[in-house]
């Protein structure tokens, strides 16, 4: 079985854990997780509230409780975090003996990345350069499957660790690869890492996937824009009666549609059948995705009256299936999330048989505002992946 090895970037904590456990309680492939982390202070489940030496707000840090082992922890862009969530052979020692194969792919991906002198200090986890610890192990193994792993000091901002006491150990130092005069980037260390750890736990078979790395091209490789679009992604202009008449449907409901906003090039087709996807919230978005058209200016507020009208344009077309989108709504508290089980309750009361589909926001991930969505009980939930990767990390 190959080791499915993914490079994830950038992810909060939370979001990274989450995935962890969907990973451990549903899957019973071998996967390691490679990224980093935002600013975080992680508390083990033995560590102590006093080796939080700051208030971590005032730093630009966030506190997390996680159910790993050991005392506190820095995680920080610059500091490469794994997670291998592993099926570990049950038995005598069977944890230590885990640890002791965490620690040894990362001793040997630091002597192949030039600092041969990395090892283990007696009676202290993690990997050590001396007295100066560069790389914190922290595991959990529970029904013979792995969680959490190691966060190696590539090049973080070391004033970080000088909040806390790492690993709760007062009397010794923390160090990193920059530190230690090894200039490697990120990239590199990923593929070594990826590389060895398929060795050790994939028997050298690895199904890796990345998100993109960040790069910039020499312009002398870019491609020439065109005038026009080749013939077959043209679509024809097709504004026949029923195209009309659901234009001004919509016009006279004061409804918006994803069908328009997006430049949708289906639009033609789908109009002269009667239908359209629905798009409430309003017609601007607070973000700004490259890939998409809708205006991204100042949003008005929240009008509590579209889902009835959203409701009467169902009834009007005589939908059997409605289907509703939104733009992102950042700037409400709970992201919109209120008028899609509004909407939802809306198209109910006034079209009982007609099923209704959602496509929703991520709502910022908050887990209140998708439990009023998930609780207006829509018939099809979904969301849309096609978005930045700090979003897309996988279907859980």
């Amino acid at each position: 079985m190959p080791l499915r090895v993914r490079w994830l970037g950038r992810v909060h904590y939370r979001d990274a854990h989450a995935v962890q456990h969907g990973m451990w309680e549903r899957s019973g492939d071998d996967h390691l997780l490679l990224l980093e982390h935002p600013h975080v202070y992680t508390l083990g489940v033995r560590a102590k509230r006093e080796h939080v030496l700051v208030d971590p707000v005032s730093v630009g840090a966030e506190l997390i409780e996680t159910d790993r082992g050991g005392d506190v922890t820095y995680h920080g862009p610059g500091q490469l975090v794994g997670y291998p969530i592993l099926t570990v052979p049950m038995g005598p020692d069977a944890v230590p003996n885990y640890v002791h194969g965490v620690e040894q792919l990362v001793i040997d991906a630091l002597e192949e990345l030039g600092l041969p002198g990395a090892g283990r200090l007696p009676d202290y986890p993690g990997v050590w350069v001396g007295d100066r610890k560069i790389c914190a192990i922290g595991v959990r193994v529970t029904r013979g499957r792995s969680m959490h792993g190691f966060a190696l000091n590539v090049d973080p901002d070391m004033r970080f660790f000088e909040h806390i006491v790492p690993c709760g150990i007062r009397d010794k130092a923390v160090t990193s690869m920059a530190g230690e005069g090894v200039d490697a980037p990120m990239e590199k260390v990923v593929d070594v890492v990826a590389r060895l750890a398929a060795d050790r736990w994939g028997h050298g078979d690895a199904e890796r996937q990345d998100v993109a790395w960040e790069r910039t091209f020499p312009s002398a490789d870019a491609l020439p824009l065109i005038s026009r679009k080749p013939g077959w992604v043209r679509v024809k202009a097709e504004m026949g009666a029923e195209f009309r008449q659901l234009k001004q449907t919509m016009r006279s409901l004061e409804l918006v549609t994803v069908c328009e906003e997006a430049g949708c090039p289906n639009i033609f087709e789908c109009w002269r059948d009667g239908t359209a996807t629905f798009m409430i919230n309003g017609e601007r978005c607070t973000r700004a995705c490259g890939f998409c058209l809708v205006d991204t200016s100042q949003p008005l507020p929240i009008d509590h009256a579209e889902p009835d009208r959203v409701a009467r344009a169902v009834e009007q077309m005589g939908l059997k299936h409605a289907v509703v989108t939104a733009v992102a709504r950042d700037d409400v508290p709970d992201g919109g999330a209120g008028a899609f089980a509004a909407t939802i309750e809306a198209i109910r009361r006034r079209c009982p048989d007609t099923a209704v589909e959602v496509l929703i926001p991520d709502c910022k991930g908050d887990p209140e505002s998708l439990a009023a969505v998930f609780a207006a009980r829509p018939d099809v939930l979904n969301h849309n992946l096609e978005t930045v990767a700090r979003l897309q990390r996988m279907v859980r």
